[in-house]
């Protein structure tokens, strides 16, 4: 049986995302593990009102940022994406996984 490691970075700074990014690409091929992606999504762009007042009534402006995010696909080896996930970041970078156990065609 096979184990599918999903890994889904985001971050603020696209070109922190992208050198992290390129750095675990560059890694999973040093270690001869599968790999599919990055896979880009299109950029969200998120809107928080601010307020004067907790009560209410006037307001500032929204503050509006944006959140960039790629997704990577290490099929098998699962020592090489635990190695992946304990490396060190950047603050502003966040990672989350997802585990999939994947069956052979004909298997039961």
């Amino acid at each position: 049986m096979t184990f599918v490691t999903k890994l889904t970075l985001q971050s603020g700074d696209r070109a922190v995302l992208d050198r992290v990014v390129d750095e675990i690409a560059e890694f999973v091929e040093r270690k001869g593990a599968e790999m599919k992606g990055p896979h880009p999504s299109p950029p969200e762009t998120l809107r928080v009102p601010q307020h004067k007042r907790t009560t209410g009534g006037d307001s500032f402006g929204s503050w509006s940022y944006t959140v960039y995010t790629r997704t990577i696909e290490i099929v098998g080896h699962d020592s090489v994406a635990r190695q992946v996930m304990d490396r060190e970041r950047p603050a502003g970078v966040h990672l989350g996984v997802e585990v999939e156990r994947v069956r052979q065609v004909g298997s039961s």
